[in-house]
């Protein structure tokens, strides 16, 4: 009997059992064996010293200035859950992006690429996934209104998001920190925000603030009805007046932010976790 082993992409190993004759005419078995993949593992930031006290104050590791740590006490989360540890500016969480228009975005964008596409108040936005992996969070507007396209690599989460909660605008950013749970989201990891007004951090993936002043707040999905889960060919098909977002754009994080000092926390309604990818193609 001969094996052959394979390895696909997502490093499963697969066993399968070559079908030979041997000279006493036994036939080999052809079943064929899978085995579970193993989960991949990510730097775990409680074993990198991420975590840290301070009197009576727990503190997470938010850059090499001092004043970007994050005060996590009595926070909600586990501290062995959480992966990385970047710093909290890493990524370019866009505050005034730019847009393209169509025509040159259909020199950039192949029609099977994958967008989020807003729809409100007589504004159309595109937001591509593409692009949305390498800034994950973009602040925007509509008409005054604040809103945030948000896409999680790693959960294949994507959404946007009303940044108006308890009738104050927020602005989120990447604290630089992923964090899973085996009970939420089929135990994937998924991003881990902060807002610029509290220093709360959010956990998209339960739709809430997990730590600071905004701790136990819902986050805020966009009525279905104003986005969808699309591709590029298909905004085409039905569009032509899309404001498309530019890619490659950066910026220079602010040193300072105004903060709110007179939170009082509320219950709102409406949705505060995302959809699962292609549950709203609408």
């Amino acid at each position: 009997m001969k094996y052959l082993t394979l390895l696909t992409g997502c490093g499963l190993w697969i066993l399968v059992a070559a079908c030979t004759t041997t000279n006493n005419n036994e036939v080999a078995d052809n079943s064929v064996t899978e085995e579970e993949p193993e989960k991949r593992k990510y730097p775990v930031a409680a074993d990198n010293g991420k975590f840290f006290t301070v009197g009576d104050k727990q503190y997470l590791y938010g850059g090499e200035d001092s004043t970007q740590n994050f005060d996590i006490t009595d926070y909600t989360l586990k501290d062995k859950q959480f992966h990385y540890g970047i710093g909290r500016e890493r990524f370019p969480a866009l505050l005034k992006p730019e847009f393209i228009d169509m025509s040159i975005a259909d020199t950039i964008f192949e029609d099977t690429v994958r967008f989020l596409f807003l729809n409100l108040d007589g504004v159309r936005k595109a937001y591509s996934i593409k692009d949305l992996t390498r800034h994950e969070v973009v602040n925007d507007e509509v008409n005054g209104k604040p809103v945030m396209a948000a896409y999680c690599i790693l959960a294949d989460l994507g959404a946007v998001y009303d940044r108006t909660l308890l009738d104050k605008k927020f602005t989120f950013a990447l604290s630089g920190y992923t964090y899973y749970d085996d009970a939420v989201w089929d135990g994937m990891d998924g991003f881990v925000l902060w807002d610029r007004e509290t220093e709360s951090l959010w956990w998209p993936l339960i739709g809430e603030a997990v730590s600071g002043p905004m701790k136990g707040s819902k986050m805020k999905v966009l009525a279905e009805e104003y986005w969808q889960q699309t591709t590029w060919g298909e905004i085409k098909e039905k569009f032509d007046d899309v404001q498309v977002l530019e890619p490659g754009q950066d910026f220079d994080r602010p040193a300072e932010w105004p903060k709110y000092t007179d939170i009082q926390l509320v219950n709102e309604d409406g949705e505060s976790v995302a959809p699962r990818w292609g549950e709203n193609e609408n």
